[in-house]
């Protein structure tokens, strides 16, 4: 038996050693594990931070360029009523003269319609008036079947056009007409420069074509860009006809002419400029764009139009 207890006394002072090796593998394992989900937690917590920053300078980037803003309601009035929403334009260049608060307010969605307040200076409407007044001759409509300017008695103002780009004050006016309504400049024609005289008018009409030989240069007219000029002591509204909403509970209502009262009405007010839409977004022509100018009652109207196409304009 001797010779047997030397061998049974060194496995029994094994187990302990074999017992601690298994012991530390599985301490290193439970180690590893615990340090992997440490590692997750701070990555998913890096990711969030990260996307958050990221998100952040973006929304900081959109404000500061004007291409995302933030609405201002009125003192009492409901956050999902659009009517009073203003959203303050950023200067995208300062122009001539100096302009006031620019905002915008929101007239309607059949048609869509919205006012840009002080959208031009004093200085600049004058300018505009200045180019003008020599090169007046009397207003034309379009033929739909040859594409030619022609007399017509639901017009009975007097115009003429700006060429596009013609000097750094009319660039500059093209350039904000642009930023606005993010159509570039190049798909727009030539300033246009009215002037209406006591009972002088514009029938109702779309500014969209319904024949192919006006849309071969530029496709379809999508938007207009109505400038006011001048004040009007009494008519030469812009009216919608074809809107859709109840416009006699709007303030200055009682304010208007006869003619103004037929639908959605705006009061030319000196610098300001409306912009309407032609087109539905799904691309489709929109019937409720239809509008004309009231007879002036009182005054002189001066004025200026912005037509913008579908695609790239040329001009001679």
């Amino acid at each position: 038996m001797e010779p047997n207890a030397p061998t049974l006394f060194s496995q029994r002072s094994m187990l302990p050693s074999i017992g601690g090796a298994l012991g530390f593998r599985s301490g290193t394992r439970m180690a590893k594990g615990k340090h992997t989900r440490v590692l997750i937690r701070r990555s998913v917590l890096t990711f969030v931070l990260t996307a958050f920053l990221v998100l952040t300078v973006v929304l900081l980037l959109l404000l500061a360029l004007g291409i995302l803003s933030l609405p201002i309601t009125e003192e009492g009035s409901a956050l999902n009523d659009l009517r009073p929403f203003r959203r303050h334009a950023s200067e995208r260049g300062h122009g001539l003269g100096q302009r006031g608060n620019q905002w915008t307010e929101v007239l309607s969605w059949e048609p869509r319609a919205f006012i840009y307040h002080n959208f031009l200076s004093k200085e600049e409407c004058e300018y505009l008036i200045h180019l003008a007044k020599p090169r007046m001759v009397k207003s034309t409509v379009v033929d739909s079947k040859t594409g030619k300017s022609m007399d017509s008695r639901v017009r009975t103002s007097s115009g003429m056009f700006l060429r596009r780009g013609q000097d750094k004050v009319i660039k500059g006016i093209e350039k904000r007409i642009a930023d606005f309504t993010f159509i570039p400049v190049e798909h727009g024609e030539g300033l246009q420069v009215l002037h209406y005289e006591e009972g002088q008018k514009y029938d109702a009409h779309f500014d969209y074509f319904l024949d192919e030989f006006n849309t071969k240069n530029g496709g379809q007219r999508i938007a207009t860009l109505l400038m006011y000029l001048s004040d009007v002591e009494e008519g030469g509204e812009t009216v919608f006809p074809a809107a859709s909403g109840n416009f006699s509970s709007k303030p200055g209502w009682d304010e208007l002419s006869e003619c103004a009262k037929q639908g959605l009405a705006v009061k030319p007010k000196m610098g300001d400029a409306l912009l309407f839409w032609s087109m539905r977004p799904d691309a489709t022509l929109d019937p409720s764009s239809l509008h004309g100018g009231c007879p002036v009652i009182k005054g002189n109207k001066w004025s200026s139009t912005k037509w913008m196409h579908l695609e790239e304009y040329k001009t001679n």
